[in-house]
């Protein structure tokens, strides 16, 4: 299937960014049950009660990454704030608290009890809180006379961070270094592990799924497992129990979907965590800051683009954009290359020009803003152009915001020719490999050694036979004549020599679509977007668009996908993937009685949740998003999380804090 029609098909189902919207939703509709998941019904069905909100740092993160103000004031949401705040007190109004389940919190909102901040509470925890917590809760509201005042207490599990329709991060940083520190303790890993289990738990509670549950056998995906298959083993139990005694029962746990959950660890492909992909979305989280849907741009005082603004001492403006849920540009351009995705740029912008000229040829204005929709014109020709007015407003506010965003990625493209990493990790095995690597580092640019480093990793992680010593020692020499820490490149010597799973160990497959096949151009350039601006746009960019070639990344799998396929789709995957995945470990939750754990059987399921601890990227869930719909009569829907979504910078600085301590 075309890459670009990924995220549309995504769009129609219900996505995990749907179910937690709707989650947060409910309890801001102070737990009413919701008809569905769609946002506008929601909105329609409830009724509107005006209502402070409360939160924490983590639970601001949680919900700031699936809606925005305008949607907070359409669910009675006047005022919101961090409770450690002072905040003004109101005391006719009601307040919905939505804390992580911590002493410190319960603390606070015991002292806004006392001080009558509000006139009702409505309480509700990200995670599950612990008994020892609870009944300490409930003793110091019961000292300060006003326990009639709480109305709801409610374990949400929902403490996990969605930024796309099924994309998931527990925002735990630094995972792989503190499981892997040769200094870590038993009680920090195993404290660490609890931790992501507790996160997978909320999202699979979220997701409404009692999954099947396989990982690698050997390494912290076992042992998260392990914690994860108990927590949902206790809640089958729990719940059966439950709804057994309940006066007229409960939702069991057999009505729930069943998928699959794979567990892995980081080390099953670590050349993805480094590579210069050409991907627009992929391309944005590794240049600029992509975070919680808000991609945060640092230029050059003088260059002027529209954005949030504001200039630092250094004479940098950082722009601020946030990417909506309803930006169509975003939706069908993330997946593609950018240089594609400038076309595309090209072609929305034209068709806005056009339509906009149509309607200043039908009202006789010169501009769009000149139009007044309270004018009185009643005519039914005045009135059609006045009803699109809306809709071509806010497309062209978004066109023109990725306008901006477009022409500031061509500038620091060239700034560091990146172009020429990209094209060079494409095609790790050439003959010219090392000849073309060591004109790169010869470019006499300082300004892109993390770069440099990061395509030598990859070369040497990728490299069929490996890199010649004399040419390892070659590049290391460059790297300490410019300063430069080589820390990370020691710990990926090592970790090359015993790595259980690599690129290598995985038989990779074509992803090429028939879109391509069929004949549509494979080849795109840069000349669209320049020429829109005339040749104004920022830097020396007329030359930098005629050194870049068209460049296409190969549609291939990659060890993750590779693995996910022989679990989620046996008939259609390799023998050698095959072989590789029956090893894993399989817990079945539901599973209550006798043995939990029992060999694998090859089925093929509908679903299925992907998470690596360690790390993840963008690059892996597209090409898991890709593959997921690559079969146009049996599609499969495949969630992918982590730890935490890692640029490849932040990875090679973990690295690098790895090499230094093993020294």
């Amino acid at each position: 299937m075309p890459s670009d029609t990924v995220h549309e098909l995504v769009g129609k189902e219900v996505s995990l960014r749907d179910m937690q919207a709707s989650a947060i939703l409910k309890m801001l509709f102070l737990n009413k049950d919701t008809k569905t998941t769609n946002l506008e019904d929601t909105f329609s069905d409830q009724e509107l009660l005006w209502k402070v909100l409360v939160l924490d740092a983590r639970s601001t993160a949680i919900v700031s990454s699936v809606l925005r103000v305008n949607d907070l004031l359409r669910a009675g949401v006047t005022v919101h704030a961090l409770i450690q705040q002072d905040r003004p007190a109101l005391s006719d109004v009601p307040a919905v608290y939505f804390l992580s389940p911590t002493e410190n919190n319960i603390g606070m909102l015991v002292q806004d009890i006392k001080d009558d901040k509000y006139a009702e509470y409505y309480v509700n925890f990200t995670s599950t809180l612990s008994r020892d917590l609870l009944e300490s809760f409930a003793k110091q509201v019961s000292t300060t006379g006003k326990a009639d005042r709480v109305k709801q207490v409610f374990d949400q599990y929902l403490d996990f961070v969605v930024t796309e329709p099924e994309l998931f991060s527990l925002e735990i940083r630094n995972a792989y270094s503190q499981l892997n520190n040769v200094v870590a303790t038993e009680e920090t890993i195993t404290t660490l592990c609890d931790q992501i289990a507790e996160g997978l738990f909320n999202t699979v509670m979220t997701s409404g799924s009692i999954p099947i549950i396989r990982a690698p056998k050997g390494g912290p995906a076992e042992m998260v497992a392990e914690k994860l298959g108990a927590q949902l083993r206790d809640y089958v139990i729990n719940t059966k129990s439950a709804s057994s005694s309940a006066a007229g029962g409960m939702p069991g746990v057999d009505s729930l979907e069943r998928c699959v959950l794979i567990l892995l660890d980081r080390n099953i492909d670590f050349a993805s965590m480094f590579a210069h992909t050409w991907a627009y979305q992929c391309f944005l989280f590794d240049v600029f800051k992509l975070s919680r849907n808000t991609l945060t741009i640092q230029t050059a005082s003088d260059t002027k683009t529209a954005g949030g603004e504001g200039e630092d001492s250094k004479g940098l403006v950082t722009k601020q954009y946030d990417i909506e849920p309803t930006d169509f540009f975003w939706l069908q351009n993330a997946y593609l290359p950018f240089t594609q995705a400038t076309e595309n740029l090209e072609a929305a912008l034209n068709q806005y020009k056009a339509e906009a000229l149509e309607i200043t040829k039908k009202t006789g204005v010169t501009d769009l803003s000149d139009l007044d929709p309270n004018s009185g014109n009643d005519t039914v020709q005045i009135q059609d152009v006045v009803n699109k007015l809306p809709e071509l407003t806010a497309r062209k506010k978004i066109l023109d915001a990725h306008f901006n965003i477009l022409s500031t990625v061509i500038t620091e493209l060239g700034k560091k020719k990146l172009d020429t990493f990209f094209e060079l990790e494409q095609d790790p095995n050439s003959s010219k490999m090392r000849t073309d690597f060591m004109n790169i580092l010869n470019d006499k640019l300082t300004n892109n050694l993390d770069d440099k480093a990061r395509t030598f990793i990859y070369l040497f992680l990728t490299s069929s036979n490996g890199l010649p010593k004399d040419f390892v020692q070659e590049v290391e020499q460059y790297f300490k004549s410019n300063d430069y820490d080589i820390s990370a490149l020691k710990y990926i010597y090592k970790l090359r020599e015993y790595m259980q799973l690599s690129s290598m160990n995985l038989q990779n497959k074509s992803l090429e679509d028939g879109a391509r096949k069929g004949g549509k151009p494979s080849t795109y350039s840069l000349s669209g977007l320049y020429n829109l601006t005339e040749g104004k746009l920022p830097g020396k960019v007329g030359n930098i668009i005629s050194g870049i070639k068209n460049l296409l990344p190969e549609k291939k799998t990659i060890p993750i996908t590779n693995v996910v396929e022989a679990i989620v789709d046996p008939t259609n995957s390799s023998q050698k993937n095959l072989e590789t995945t029956d090893n894993y470990l399989y817990i079945d939750p539901k599973i209550t009685r006798g043995s939990h754990t029992k060999k694998p059987k090859r089925q093929t399921y509908n679903k299925a949740i992907v998470f690596v601890v360690g790390g993840g990227n963008y690059l892996e869930y597209q090409n898991l998003q890709e593959w997921a719909h690559s079969q146009l009569h049996n599609p499969k829907k495949v969630v992918y999380g982590s730890t935490a979504l890692a640029t490849p910078a932040e990875f090679l600085h973990e690295m690098a804090t790895l090499g230094s301590e093993q020294k």
